[in-house]
Order: C-alpha cells, then sequence, then structure tokens
C-alpha cells in the first residue's frame, strides 16, 4: 500500500500520528462529551463551552481540508488565492455583524434566525433541506473523494479511492455520535496546527526544489493575479459576486457559524473568529497555490493530483506519513463537522418539528450519522473525474444554493413584514435562474487547461461570480414583489422609523426570553 521505500516507518507514523491524535482528543472531551443523557445544546454546540483556541481551530480545518489543499493546488495557478484572501473579509462580517445576532436570538442552527425574522417558519424547513441535500449530495462526498485522491497520490497506489474513503467516514461517523461538536472542534485544532505546520513546510521544500522561481517556464496566466476574462476567477469579479459569495459560506453557512456559536460569550466567539481570520490571510493562501504550480513546473498539468505528487516528491519518507496521518486527520474531522451540523438540521428542523419532540438528541444523532455516512460513501464514485478540478465544480454547484439562500437572509434582516411564503418563492427564483443560466443557455468550454467559462451563440457570456451578483438582486426583488403583491404584506426597511421601532419591540421581546 505504501512505496516501498521507508514503508514500514511510513506506516508507523501514520498509524501511531492518528492514534495519538484520538487519544489526545478523549483525553480533552472525556466526560465532557456527547453521552447518552446529553441535550441538544451539548450534542451541537458543545454546552456553549468551547473557548476561543477551538472556536479557530474548528472554524479553520472545517473550511480547510482537503478540497483546498487538492481542488485548488489542482488548478495549478496562483489566482485561486484570491478565495481565501476574500475569505478574511467574509470572516469580518461574521465576527461583527452576524454572531451578535446568531447569540441575541439563542440559536441553535442558522435557519432559526430565519423563522424568527419571517412571518411564517416555512422558510426554515426549506432552506434547512437546502443545507442537507447540499451536505449530503455536494460537501461530504467532496470532502472524502479529495483526501482519498490525495493519500492514493501520496502513496502511488492503484486502489479504489473507496479503500481510503470507507474507513475515514466510519471513524468520522465515530467521532460525531461520540464526542458531538466539542470532540469535533478539539480534533480539529489539534490535527490542524500540526497540518498546517507541515503544509508551511511543503511550500518551503517545493519552492526550494524549483530554486524558488515559479515563474521560469511556466505560462503567465498560471502565475498572474489579475484573472482574464475567461478564467476561473476575472479580476472584476472580486469587487462584484465575490464578497457575496463570503458572507453566505463564512456568516450563513451552518457547517461554519455552528462553531461560532459554541463559545459561551459574543467576544469568545469573535475572539475566534479574528484568530481564523490571521489564519486565513496570512497562512492559507501561500498553501493552497503555491505547490500547485511547483507541480505544473515538475509534473506538468496533472490537475488534482498535483498536491499528492509533490508531497510525496519533496518530503521525506518519514515526514510523508506524519503528513498523510494529519491530512487524514482533517479529512475525518472536516466530515465529522459537516456530519455533525446535518445532524443538528435534521433534528432540530425536522424532527422534532415534524415527528416527534427530540428526548434523547445523541440518538437521533447516532442514527441519522450512520445513514448520512452510507450515503456519503456512495456518492463518492460520482466525483471521480480526473479531467476537472473539485474546486472549480464545488464553487459552481454552490451557486445553486448559495444566493438564493442568501437572498431569503438578506430580505429577512433588512425588511420586517415578510411573508415566509415570498422568500420561498424568491428562492425558488434564483435557484431556477442560476441553473438555467450556467447549465442550459450557456455551454462549458474549455480554456486554461481544463478550466471553464460560458458561450452563448459564439460569445463569451457572463461568468458564473457575475451570474451570482444577478442571482442575489432578482431573488430578493421576487421576495418583495410577492410579498406585496400575492400576500398584500407591504415590507418595512429596518433602518427607516417603522423598522426601527419594530426592531426595538422584536429585541425587547427577545430579552424577555
Amino acid at each position: 500500500m505504501f512505496q516501498e521505500s521507508g514503508s514500514a516507518l511510513q506506516i508507523a507514523i501514520f498509524f501511531g500520528l492518528t492514534a495519538l491524535i484520538a487519544l489526545l482528543t478523549y483525553w480533552k472531551v472525556h466526560g465532557k462529551g456527547a453521552g447518552r443523557n446529553s441535550d441538544a445544546k451539548d450534542v451541537f454546540l458543545a454546552g456553549g463551552g468551547l473557548s476561543w483556541l477551538f472556536v479557530a481551530g474548528s472554524i479553520t480545518l472545517t473550511n480547510l481540508s482537503t478540497e483546498q489543499l487538492v481542488g485548488m493546488n489542482g488548478n495549478q495557478m496562483l489566482l485561486l488565492a484570491w478565495w481565501e484572501i476574500s475569505g478574511f473579509v467574509g470572516l469580518m462580517i461574521l465576527a461583527f455583524v452576524f454572531v451578535p445576532i446568531y447569540y441575541r436570538n439563542k440559536c441553535t442552527t442558522v435557519t432559526e434566525l430565519l423563522e424568527r425574522r419571517y412571518n411564517g417558519g416555512s422558510i426554515r424547513t426549506v432552506i434547512s433541506a437546502l443545507f442537507l441535500i447540499g451536505n449530503v449530495l455536494i460537501y461530504l462526498p467532496a470532502a472524502l473523494y479529495s483526501g482519498s485522491l490525495f493519500l492514493q497520490s501520496l502513496f502511488g497506489t492503484d486502489y479504489s479511492l473507496l479503500v481510503y474513503a470507507i474507513p475515514m467516514t466510519i471513524i468520522a461517523a465515530a467521532y460525531t455520535i461520540t464526542g458531538g461538536l466539542r470532540a469535533v472542534a478539539v480534533m480539529d485544532t489539534y490535527s490542524g496546527i500540526g497540518m498546517l505546520a507541515i503544509a508551511l513546510l511543503v511550500v518551503i521544500l517545493a519552492l526550494a526544489a524549483v530554486n524558488f522561481d515559479i515563474w521560469t517556464g511556466v505560462p503567465e496566466f498560471r502565475t498572474s493575479m489579475v484573472g482574464a476574462l475567461d478564467s476561473p476567477i476575472p479580476f472584476h469579479t472580486l469587487f462584484t459576486g465575490m464578497i457575496f459569495i463570503q458572507i453566505f459560506y463564512w456568516s450563513t453557512n451552518q457547517n461554519i457559524t455552528q462553531k461560532a456559536m459554541a463559545a459561551p460569550t459574543v467576544k469568545e466567539a469573535q475572539k475566534g473568529v479574528f484568530a481564523a481570520a490571521a489564519v486565513r490571510i496570512l497562512v492559507i493562501p501561500a498553501i493552497v497555490v503555491i505547490p500547485g504550480v511547483v507541480a505544473y513546473k515538475l509534473f506538468g498539468d496533472v490537475n488534482d493530483a498535483a498536491y499528492g505528487m509533490l508531497v510525496a516528491q519533496v518530503l521525506p519518507g518519514w515526514m510523508s506519513g506524519a503528513f498523510a496521518a494529519l491530512m487524514a486527520a482533517a479529512v475525518i474531522a472536516h466530515t465529522s463537522a459537516i456530519l455533525n451540523s446535518s445532524v443538528a438540521l435534521y433534528t432540530i428542523d425536522f424532527h422534532d418539528k415534524f415527528i416527534r419532540p427530540v428526548e434523547k438528541p445523541w440518538m437521533i444523532s447516532a442514527v441519522a450519522s450512520v445513514v448520512l455516512t452510507i450515503t456519503t460513501i456512495l456518492m463518492i464514485p460520482v466525483f471521480d473525474n480526473p479531467e476537472a478540478s473539485i474546486i472549480n465544480l464545488l464553487q459552481e454547484l454552490n451557486g445553486l444554493f448559495s444566493m438564493p439562500i442568501l437572498s431569503a437572509f438578506i430580505a429577512g434582516l433588512l425588511f420586517r413584514n415578510v411573508d415566509a411564503r415570498a422568500a420561498i418563492a424568491g428562492l425558488l427564483w434564483g435557484f431556477g435562474s442560476y441553473a438555467f443560466h450556467n447549465f442550459i443557455l450557456y455551454k462549458p468550454q474549455e480554456a486554461f487547461g481544463g478550466q471553464t467559462y460560458y458561450q452563448h451563440w459564439g460569445m463569451t457570456g457572463l461568468h458564473y461570480i457575475d451570474v451570482m451578483v444577478i442571482v442575489l438582486v432578482t431573488s430578493v426583488l421576487m421576495a418583495l414583489l410577492v410579498n406585496r403583491v400575492i400576500f398584500g404584506n407591504r415590507a418595512v426597511f429596518v433602518l427607516s422609523a417603522e423598522g426601527k421601532r419594530l426592531r426595538g419591540a422584536e429585541n425587547a421581546r427577545l430579552e424577555s426570553l
């Protein structure tokens, strides 16, 4: 299974370090995890007891798993660093705007906020269902696919990706079932510290392997930070759709915000978000793009196999075993985090509302985790496409959900007296219009070594990031139009005099709870 050179040492380090992380996590959460008598707050919010360090670690590793390291480096161009650089802005918005709102409304899921902002609770159910669909069909299998591909590339084997994916999925489910969010956050932090350290070392060794010259012999578009119109990130999109993508991902995505809601106070949560933002701007951009460009110089255009091949090339055998263990731990922690978020959404937004009140969240968590684990394993082969980069596929598919969901948050936070059914109409409009543009009206064309742009009747069309802005704005307008025309309600802007009065009354009600 491992390369012959140093294989025994690699095996020992791989399993030894994996066991060490598990033991450290057990030591930290023993007696504090999600036991059989735990309530929903213990299982899904770690009892509100996460310190800023574990909030930061969990946010970082929930985002930075193999989709980023494998997928972004798989593009083999520096341009993709903009996703991570702009993430700093998204985290600042989470810290200063959304964290206080979630804590003031005592939310366990982001969808609870929507139910309180709208007249009617149907919007909560619909958006929770969309989050669950996205997690099951996109995020969970993509994380395990990219992690398995990395291990396969690193160890140079021809085994099926499922050989790697199935054990990691089962372990992730075990963490979710036995430890809840607390175990997930602790494991995220422990594995994340080691992974970031070795990932930075990979950057240094990779640069040394090409004499710190990543420009000679590499096409200019792979080293430029100014994207052309037919590139994955045209430069102008940094000022159009990119900021809204970051707001959705960092501030309204259950997989991320759940960690920020698990601290004892707003200030502790904000400290954790600030720390995650510092890592995001200082460390992450380099580790997700530089190795990919170096891999292009060394191996050519190898897409998502680039990172694993480079690590195998520049790290000594014993250290590649350690990195493999840390990457496997990161995949497990990332998968556990999404599983825990998914189970929280199902338990609170569906089981408790439509089946029966949840008396034993641990039991529901266990059953739901098993079902999601099986579904995830079955979905992994769908992502096995050696001709395309996983990160581009994820970003484009994400648009189906992200802007329509964000439109519901914007309409609910900026306006009062909006019917939930109107918000659903706006959401359906956004979903349909984005799907029509990206998958029917415009057909993908190959450019930049496998990247895609869109053409319509021979003319270059709008980039999908631009389309996201149009989808967002028109979805909000559609919700307000339906609210007025169909349901006869006059939406009230929150910054108007009437809006401020309504907001004051709402805050007083929340404080009395």
